[in-house]
């Protein structure tokens, strides 16, 4: 114990989010903010009163914060600060439409990160994700192993999830393995998926995974368009809260992760989803998986298109 986490946007995605890191009881403090006056709070008490029915200790602070900057003394010594801030998406949209106006609320967040947890580990979850964590790391001036997002996590549990569901297996059997991007580039890997040891592509026609593919890549949408207001909470919160967990423990955890590449599979300079080792310090390494030919070159496309956007980001 003696941790301490900080989940920034109290929205559906960062109170789920905190309601998991507390009930994980491996933290002192979990430390909620929003820039809606009371909200924090609230849900903070809300959250505090279940300890006892769910036994767990860690205690939950809410904290409203202002414009410039009012309230982030609350996260001062944050060991992980998740960035939740900005605005969800409407059936239609894509991740890439809230860029401007996300933009702004991320760059704000991460100055404010660096000024009151100057040793945080930052893990960004605000769309479009890429962007957001290149801009996240432009903006705290952090070093790039300690600033990482969520994405490949969320893809792979959807894509093991319909896999699971096709296949009628229980979603322990099957292990799949996304990278790329969080979205329209995001680079499935059928050499890596296999259901109880065997390979995807001896169980499933190709055109059948191509299928479940697509629906991995629009999986958000799917869950959008379904809602109509808000986005989805509960597979990107677990996603999110696990990265966190595998940072306070320092535990090494392998997890596809959206993190800085710097000439693994000859790709230079630019935040990509790849597999990489977790620990205290962030990204401890990014961990190079033997791909097929075919998969490397989609990664290398995928880092291209999001390496444009990511150029485009730093002005903003």
């Amino acid at each position: 114990m003696g941790k301490k986490v900080t989940v920034v946007g109290a929205g559906f995605y960062g109170s789920t989010t905190a309601q998991r890191l507390a009930e994980y009881n491996i933290f002192d403090t979990v430390v909620l903010t929003d820039i809606v006056e009371g909200k924090p709070e609230g849900l903070a008490l809300d959250l505090n009163q279940s300890r006892s029915i769910e036994g767990f200790e860690t205690k939950v602070v809410g904290q409203t914060t202002g414009p410039n900057g009012e309230g982030y003394e609350a996260i001062s010594g944050s060991d992980i600060v998740v960035i939740t801030a900005g605005l969800p998406r409407k059936p239609g949209m894509s991740r890439m439409d809230l860029i401007e106006v996300n933009a702004k609320i991320v760059r704000s967040v991460a100055e404010n990160v660096a000024k009151h947890a100057p040793e945080a580990v930052i893990i960004v979850v605000s769309n479009p994700l890429d962007e957001m964590t290149a801009l996240a790391q432009i903006a705290s001036q952090f070093p790039k192993n300690r600033v990482l997002g969520q994405a490949g996590m969320l893809d792979t549990a959807r894509f093991t999830h319909f896999v699971a569901e096709e296949l009628k297996v229980p979603v322990a059997s099957v292990k799949t393995l996304t990278l790329g991007s969080h979205g329209d580039t995001m680079v499935p890997v059928p050499s890596h998926c296999t259901v109880d040891g065997k390979p995807l592509s001896e169980l499933l026609p190709a055109d059948k995974i191509e299928e479940l593919v697509v629906r991995t890549r629009n999986g958000g949408a799917e869950v959008v368009a379904l809602l109509k207001t808000g986005s989805a909470y509960y597979a990107p919160s677990a996603a999110a809260a696990r990265m966190a967990k595998a940072v306070a423990e320092d535990s090494g955890a392998v997890m596809p992760v959206c993190a800085w590449v710097d000439g693994e599979y000859g790709i230079e300079g630019v935040y990509l989803g790849v597999e990489a080792e977790i620990g205290a310090a962030g990204v401890r390494k990014v961990v190079e998986t033997k791909l097929t030919d075919a998969e490397v070159a989609d990664l290398k496309a995928a880092s291209e298109a999001v390496r444009a956007k990511q150029a485009d980001v730093a002005s903003l």
